[in-house]
């Protein structure tokens, strides 16, 4: 038998069907007849509805109906994650809107002109209120109220029972506050759908058929039949090629229940596509996290204790990225290193801005960048090298399986070794002696050095994944999962798993996702599940597919079952007699004659969560007389367990990277104290090209999982969370020998130059402030139960 195709790097099978301009998104599916609807949003972020007048929008040409709150009655939106069940949020509003970019009304028209056009002709009538958009302030007695009836701003909160023996024992404390800036998904393509009465084009015996972008198709499909009071099996839910998502495409939005409704009341096809500036401006934004780290060390270099405050902002209605605070965030709080004390409080705030949802990492990230951050200022304040101070806390390898004190239990881990391998990459002491030449020349273009070292959970949530594995009488292999990929690969890397178990090449490999007539139930994608969870579903359902064949072989060849083998060339074969041997082809019509199918499926369950980590290394220009950052180099070293395909890891790894390094570089979704975007579209909202962008050094180590049998880690979401805290750090090393000791992402020129000249001044900022007051009022969290720190909170 040849050998295995699993650790090689494989072509993504996918491919040439998107570059030759064949692939299907929701706006070119050929759906007859289909009428489109565009949104009347609210222009305030704070205001009450005194009246809407739609007669004129009702009679513009085209146009087929105009749909208020009142005319719908739908339920409430359904959230992912409830961070407060009393805020609740209708699909479009209804005395009160709470953002810029609140749907109030809904048009539908004959095309997609028309119903731009009618949206002008929908009077609304505001009674401005008044506005906070900042998560701060928003926490202030006297800041308006975005639910009066909850009497506060905090939609949520708990903190431990902090005592002055977190910092005791401290020599030294590194304090910092630490904004992690509101960022926006900006996926290539916005939200979409398109909902067809009955079976539609695709035909079948269904009330609905709907089309959606989405990462998680079931779970949308069985929100949909629930809300519509419906037999999920009514429904035929499909995802076609989807344009990006990165967490901003889960759970069914309040602008999905809109438009199926249209679809019930008009019994026609109604398509929905998001246009760049409701993309901005309505999907869920992220990060939006304001920190204050506390860390208490030995004079030596040896953490004695971490308090964390840490301030998430909900947005309106409670999104529930601002619950990552409470759940995610504090459950990685201890990174990688032993810390003998931890106290961690946290609250999620309303606002008047969009709301928050997952992005790359989903409360990850800002748990690294925060640890990672304070850690620099701890090496700065005892004038010890960064990488020494890590080194002398990491948790050491024969510590694993390892219990933090937030309750994540790490699997395995070996965290100096890919931070050896990035300075050894990235020639580290070089680095530092070139630093120091330029420091000592005088000269204005500066070299700074980052480096962070992370772990991350993936795979969190309990939850299984279905797969099944199917042979034809061609001898063609059909794989369909319940997971639904939207550029990670999954067609590749699903093949190479069935081709390896079943000897069959991957031209003869067919893969089905996101379609409820065809895959049962799935979990979807999200949270880098997919291959630890979907993959070990696949390899397990190909093993059981073989054990069948082998039977039906035996049968055939009059063979004992342990005598039967695949042998790597489409056959079956008996030990030791190379005439006697059986098709696969062969195999399945044999099947097909006994009445059956050549097919075996499975719901694999994962042993827990997985924790990959990894080091990163950026090194930076910084000109000293205009605050500009240049980034020279970016050094990944990632640890995702297993590599089942080192192609695909690496693209992972380079576009995680370059979403890590805009955030600490140039991403700021920003409004002014009226709660109106300020970077809302995409001429002052900097999203990099390839330009700005260094060439990335990727590379991996590998430390195996025992909780899967592929030992797979999750790889999408890595690179993210460790690019940003080793940019940032990269940019304040640069200038910290001029007194500069911290300065808040996005690390713009403005920013740069402005900490720059105070430092020369003699009046370096101070990057401590006291938390808010809220902190010491919200829930202690009771010692006995820990509800956000289990890995299934994530």
């Amino acid at each position: 038998m040849p050998g295995s195709v699993l650790g090689t790097e494989v072509r993504r099978v996918e491919d040439p069907e998107l570059l030759r301009g064949e692939a299907t998104y929701v706006d070119n599916l050929p759906i007859p007849g289909a009428a489109h609807v565009a949104f009347v949003r609210s222009p305030f972020a704070h205001a009450e509805i005194t009246g809407i007048d739609k007669t004129e929008a009702e009679q513009a040409d085209g146009v087929l109906a105009v749909y208020t709150a009142a005319d719908l009655d739908l339920p409430p939106v359904r959230q992912l994650m409830v961070v407060n069940s009393d805020c609740v949020r209708t699909p479009l509003a209804t005395d009160r809107v709470r953002f810029v970019g609140d749907a109030v009304a809904a048009v539908v028209a004959e095309t997609r002109a028309a119903a731009a056009d009618a949206v002008e002709l929908v009077d609304v009538d505001y009674e401005p209120l008044p506005v906070v958009a900042d998560p701060e302030e928003a926490l202030a007695d006297d800041a308006p109220l975005q639910f009066p009836e909850l009497g506060t701003n905090i939609a949520a909160g708990e903190r431990d029972q902090v005592g002055a023996e977190i910092l005791a024992d401290a020599d030294v404390v590194a304090r910092a506050r630490i904004e992690n800036q509101r960022v926006a998904v900006v996926p290539m393509e916005g939200n979409a759908i398109a909902v067809e009465p009955g079976g539609g084009y695709l035909g079948g015996d269904y009330d609905l058929t709907i089309h959606v972008s989405t990462q998680m198709p079931h779970a949308l499909w069985q929100v949909a039949a629930k809300q519509l009071r419906v037999d999920a099996d009514r429904i035929h839910l499909v995802t076609p090629h989807v344009g990006g998502a990165f967490g901003g495409k889960v759970g069914m939005i309040a602008e999905h229940q809109v438009v199926v409704a249209a679809v019930q009341r008009l019994g026609r096809p109604v398509k929905w596509v998001e246009t760049r500036s409701e993309n901005m401006q309505a999907m869920p934004q992220s990060r939006a996290q304001v920190q204050y780290a506390e860390l208490g060390l030995k004079s030596d270099g040896t953490i004695t204790g971490l308090h964390c405050d840490v301030l998430g902002d909900c947005g309106a209605y409670a999104g529930f990225g601002g619950g990552f605070a409470l759940g995610p965030t504090r459950l990685m709080s201890q990174g990688v290193y032993r810390i003998p004390k931890i106290s961690f409080g946290a609250i999620a705030v309303l606002t008047n801005t969009t709301p928050t949802g997952a992005f790359r990492g989903a409360g990850r990230p800002e748990a690294a960048a925060m640890l990672e951050r304070i850690i620099d200022v701890g090496a700065a304040e005892l004038g010890m090298d960064p990488v020494e101070l890590r080194r002398k806390n990491f948790l050491q390898p024969d510590q694993f399986p390892y219990r933090t004190l937030v309750g994540a239990k790490y699997d395995s881990g070996d965290y100096d070794l890919p931070l050896r391998e990035a300075l050894q990459i990235a020639d580290y002491d070089e680095l530092r002696k070139e630093q120091r030449q330029r420091i000592d020349a005088g000269e204005t273009t500066l070299l700074g050095v980052g480096v962070s070292t992370y772990v991350e959970i993936t795979g969190g949530g309990g939850d299984g994944e279905f797969a099944e594995v199917e042979m034809s009488d061609e001898g063609r292999a059909t794989i369909k999962v319940g997971t639904s990929g939207h550029g990670q690969g999954h067609p590749t890397s699903f093949s190479m798993l069935a081709s390896d178990a079943l000897g069959i090449p991957l031209e003869r490999i067919d893969f089905v996702q996101s379609d409820t007539a065809q895959v049962p139930r799935g979990g979807g994608t999200g949270g880098s599940r997919s291959l630890q969870i979907g993959g070990s579903a696949v390899r397990e359902a190909s093993e059981r597919l073989v054990a069948k064949a082998k039977e039906l072989a035996a049968t055939k060849l009059e063979a004992a079952v342990e005598d039967i083998e695949v042998t790597g060339d489409g056959d079956l074969g008996v030990l030791g007699v190379p005439s006697a041997r059986i098709g696969w082809a062969e195999l399945a019509a044999y099947a097909a004659e006994s009445g059956s199918r050549l097919a075996a499926d499975t719901d694999f369950t994962p042993g827990g969560a997985t924790f990959p980590f990894g080091a990163h290394v950026s090194v930076v220009e910084v000109d000293t007389e205009t605050g500009k950052v240049t980034p020279i180099r970016h050094i990944a070293v990632d640890d995702c367990g297993r590599v089942l395909n080192p192609l695909l890891v690496r693209g992972q790894q380079h576009g995680g990277a370059v979403q890590g390094i805009s955030q600490a570089l140039w991403e700021h979704y920003t409004y002014d104290e009226d709660g109106n975007p300020s970077t809302g579209t995409l001429a002052d909202y900097l999203v990099p090209s390839a330009m700005e962008v260094p060439m990335l050094e990727a590379s991996n180590t590998e430390t195996d999982s025992p909780l899967n049998p592929l030992g797979a880690k999750g790889i999408g979401e890595s690179a993210t969370i460790g690019a940003t805290p080793a940019v940032q750090n990269a940019v304040v090393d640069a200038v910290r020998h001029l007194g500069v000791r911290h300065i808040d992402m996005p690390l713009t020129p403005q920013r740069v130059w402005q900490a720059i000249r105070e430092a020369q001044d003699g009046r370096p900022a101070d990057p401590w402030r006291d938390p808010p007051a809220a902190f010491a009022t919200v829930p202690v969290r009771d010692a006995g139960s820990n509800p956000h720190a289990d890995e299934a909170a994530v």
